[in-house]
């Protein structure tokens, strides 16, 4: 029997994506000038107030209220009227530094020897049933957020959007894990008091599914264009005007959107947050490197459909294990164990190895931070970074490395396929 898969996404200005943004923002200021840093930082954005508290152990100094109010001003929380902004909000910094006794099990005389930051188990999924190996209801998630945030910053076609959206796609699969068409979607965006609520939200629902969703459409491939149709049941802003929103309409939190920074419900989830963490906290790492092995896996044809599994004990250097799961889509006769033996041989888990093969110790993790850490594009970016003192540096940045199908060739010469 046909069935019904949802998955949601939230834009850059929703409140815990604006912290996960100042979080993030903060790790690559530290690694771009000190790129063995020690960072795990938490931020909260609530009516006008940033709060920074956190872990470091680095030898830069940075003005981390600067890098605050320069990320929320990029995001577009710039006028007094959202009550919160990036030149006029407070910003309040509890960074310490690290426990030496949790720094003790991470550092050792050999980087190859360095143990794992933290506990914990990491999941790596992809699906071949879009180009870039994601869900598909996450893809088209991100997707229409992406566009509605271009049109914001256009602010030509429409001129009332603010900064804070949330975005659902519902899927209808068939029996064989086929999508058939898309049976609904939601899309929910702060806006401009323009009018009466029936005046406004007739506006807002006509530009969304008239000019968003075109654009949205143009985007995708043909395969992906035939699921839209006449029938599509769409919830524009259904709960009314949402004018008051962002961090003042809600508290925001670092770490909050694991599901949307993932794989949108599909496959498994350790737990762990990854914004506000430098690559020796697994949880982050590891993560990206089972996302690296999945994807590698599927585009070499070991299954159509992949989760991988990692675990770590704190300051131990091998993980407890590697736990793979095709879903039965395996095409030939090898069972998930022998399949993970073999994910075992080929990939270094130990997290120097991981921090080495995704070159993880870059200031790469800013755009990370907002439409989710799987499926982007990997590319390489110039990014300049300037301390307190007037110090400048600009690097050349290897984005979204774990993305890379640069191990297919491997896995295809492993499985001989």
């Amino acid at each position: 029997m046909a069935y019904l898969f949802t998955s949601e996404s939230v834009s850059e200005g929703h409140p815990d994506k604006v912290a996960d943004q100042i979080s993030d923002a903060l790790i690559d200021n530290f690694l771009a000038f000190d790129k063995d840093s020690k960072v795990a930082c938490e931020t909260l954005v609530t009516t006008g107030q940033v709060v920074l508290a956190g872990e470091v152990k680095s030898t830069t100094y940075l003005d981390v209220q600067k890098i605050a109010r320069d990320t929320i001003n990029k995001i577009g929380y710039t006028k007094g009227e959202y009550m919160f902004d990036g030149n006029s909000c407070g910003v309040l910094s509890a960074i310490h530094e690290q426990s030496d006794d949790i720094n003790r099990g991470v550092d050792r005389a050999s980087k190859e020897q360095q143990g794992a930051g933290d506990q914990g188990m990491m999941f790596g999924y992809a699906t071949n049933e879009t180009e870039n190996f994601m869900p598909l209801a996450l893809d088209l998630s991100h997707l229409i957020l992406i566009e509605l945030a271009s049109l914001r910053k256009e602010n030509k076609d429409i001129t009332y959007l603010r900064p804070d959206s949330k975005s659902q796609v519902t899927i209808e699969y068939s029996d064989d894990n086929i999508p058939q068409r898309i049976d609904a979607i939601v899309v929910s965006t702060q806006h401009d008091d323009f009018g009466d609520d029936e005046t406004m939200l007739n506006k807002i629902r006509k530009d969304i599914v008239d000019i968003l969703i075109p654009r949205v459409i143009a985007k995708l491939p043909e395969s992906i264009q035939k699921l839209f149709n006449d029938d599509i049941k769409y919830h524009i802003n259904p709960t009314g005007k949402f004018v008051i929103g962002g961090p003042h309409g809600d508290t925001g939190l670092t770490g909050r959107k694991i599901i949307v920074d993932t794989y949108g419900g599909k496959g498994a989830h350790g737990g762990g947050a990854f914004s506000g963490k430098d690559p020796s906290k697994v949880d982050r790492s590891a993560a990206y490197a089972t996302r690296h092995i999945a994807k590698n896996l599927v585009a070499a044809g070991v299954a159509n459909e992949i989760l991988v599994q990692v675990s770590y004990a704190i300051g131990v250097v091998e993980p407890m294990g590697v736990f793979v799961e095709t879903y039965g889509t395996c095409p030939f006769n090898m069972t998930d164990g022998e399949i993970a033996e073999k994910v075992s041989q080929i990939f270094d888990m130990r997290p120097f190895a991981i921090e080495e093969r995704l070159k993880l110790r870059a200031p790469m993790y800013s755009e990370t931070a907002a439409y989710g850490h799987m499926g982007r594009k990997n590319e390489t970016v110039s990014k300049t970074f300037k301390q307190p003192n007037g110090e400048s540096k600009t690097l050349d940045v290897e984005l979204f490395t774990w993305e890379k199908l640069d191990y297919v060739n491997k896995v295809k010469e492993a499985f001989k396929l």
